[in-house]
């Protein structure tokens, strides 16, 4: 069921304690760790912590905890101190757009220039 933890996926785990995470952030509804594969000195996702398999079925089911997630992602590049230079959030929705884990989740990325188009 949606929102529910689901027992095959890697984020659940992680908000469970199942799994460990590098937790930056915590709230009630969402949780921030480091990337294992990070693309930018930092990298960091933001997760809700009730399952949804991407950023649009979280924001048509719960659209208060997906405006949670991007709120978060500003406290954590204050907090990651690149804020004042510029940062990206990125939300990859679907394997077409290089979704490898479907649970909804933004990376927040920055530390180094990042062009455009991204790609």
């Amino acid at each position: 069921m949606a929102g529910e933890p689901q027992a095959d996926c890697l984020f659940c785990k992680i908000v469970s304690g199942e799994v460990p995470a590098t937790v930056v952030r915590e709230t009630d509804t969402t949780v921030a760790f480091r990337d294992i594969n990070p693309q930018a000195p930092t990298h960091v996702l933001v997760i809700p912590k009730a399952h949804y398999a991407d950023a649009a079925s979280l924001a048509a089911a719960e659209p208060r905890i997906a405006a949670d997630v991007l709120c978060e992602t500003a406290t954590v590049a204050a907090e990651e101190k690149i804020d004042g230079t510029g940062y990206r959030v990125v939300f990859n929705t679907g394997s077409g757009a290089g979704q490898t884990v479907f649970h909804a989740h933004a990376h927040i990325l920055g530390g180094r220039g990042l062009n455009w188009p991204p790609g």
